[in-house]
């Protein structure tokens, strides 16, 4: 994802909150009680990251692992002790992370320009770093479909200076990638689209979520049919008009809720944000950081991981993430 903006305007730091319910969390409308649990806060797990990405859930080994882009690592963060160490550096710039449903992890790395995969001994394979003979861009955001497949945006946003990637001169278009990596067939899923970056599916897998993030005039969530054979993409929409708002990482809910990765240095916008799956805004997490992504974790799915900025924030919420996340 693209640099944290700077802002002038003074802020408060962060501050646990000192009574139930939080403050910070806000229903915006009546359908979004049912998943805000009235005696959790919002807590603030890490800090002093340079920019927080990627984060993903491993639930056997009760850890957090969260990419630290311009730091050149990945960190991890352990449930039972709260410990944070660092998990990989460098990391090639590493970015959006996500599981495979063989539990390994898959890695965007805009340093390499390229997608991974850690296998169990630790040794990476590189899953894909060029298309029809050109090199990729600077893979971003990836998710795994249920049928193995994995699904990845690849805009700019790495080549674009030396603080998040390496910069150099784009060969192809910015376009969402589906991978079979068995047979490491890739093909192009979605183009055209303004700096495709999140990206997930809805729990029934029949509609792609994706985020536009250089949409004129605003930036946009896009939605996307998937064909029944559970390759292509068709019937591209707008489901949500970020307006001021800029939609970054995001994951989808059991119930087909985005949780979205939002703001841009202004204490109105910074957090997270929830869509119902009709597309109205449901609920708010207020953050003192602008949230870039986020992930569902924890032994029951049901705790909100939020890469914010130089930090990293959790609370439990009455939901859970869809698997693929």
């Amino acid at each position: 994802m693209n640099e944290a903006s700077s802002h002038t305007q003074e802020r408060p730091g962060w501050r646990p909150a000192t009574y139930y319910p939080d403050p910070a969390i806000k229903a915006l409308a009546p359908r979004f009680e049912k998943y805000w649990l009235k005696l959790s806060a919002v807590e603030r797990l890490a800090t002093g990251l340079r920019w927080a990405e990627g984060p993903v859930w491993f639930g056997d080994g009760r850890y957090l692992l969260c990419s630290d882009i311009p730091n050149q690592r990945i960190i991890k963060w352990e449930e039972e002790t709260g410990a944070v160490s660092v998990f990989r550096k460098p990391s090639n710039f590493a970015n959006g992370n996500t599981r495979d449903r063989q539990g390994r992890l898959v890695t965007c790395e805009h340093g390499g320009r390229r997608v991974t995969r850690t296998e169990y001994d630790g040794e990476i394979t590189v899953l894909m770093d060029q298309f029809n003979g050109k090199r990729l861009n600077s893979p971003n955001d990836v998710v795994v479909k249920s049928d193995g497949s994995i699904w990845f945006t690849d805009p700019i946003f790495g080549l674009l200076g030396n603080y998040e990637g390496y910069k150099a001169e784009s060969e192809i278009d910015m376009n969402v990638y589906r991978l079979d990596p068995e047979t490491r067939k890739a093909t192009v899923v979605a183009e055209g689209v303004l700096g495709p970056n999140g990206l997930a599916f809805s729990p029934d897998e029949k509609i792609l979520y994706l985020i536009e993030s250089r949409g004129v005039p605003t930036r946009k969530i896009l939605a996307y049919d998937v064909s029944p054979s559970g390759d292509k993409l068709s019937n591209k929409r707008v489901f949500v008009d970020a307006g001021p708002g800029t939609p970054d990482g995001f994951r989808v809910d059991i119930d087909g809720n985005l949780w979205c990765g939002w703001g841009m240095g202004d204490p109105e916008l910074d957090g997270v944000v929830v869509f119902a799956p009709d597309g109205v805004m449901i609920g708010r997490i207020a953050l003192p950081e602008r949230c870039a992504n986020l992930c569902f974790g924890g032994v029951k799915r049901n705790r909100l991981f939020m890469a914010a900025s130089q930090s990293i924030y959790a609370l439990y919420v009455n939901t859970q993430g869809a698997v693929g996340g």
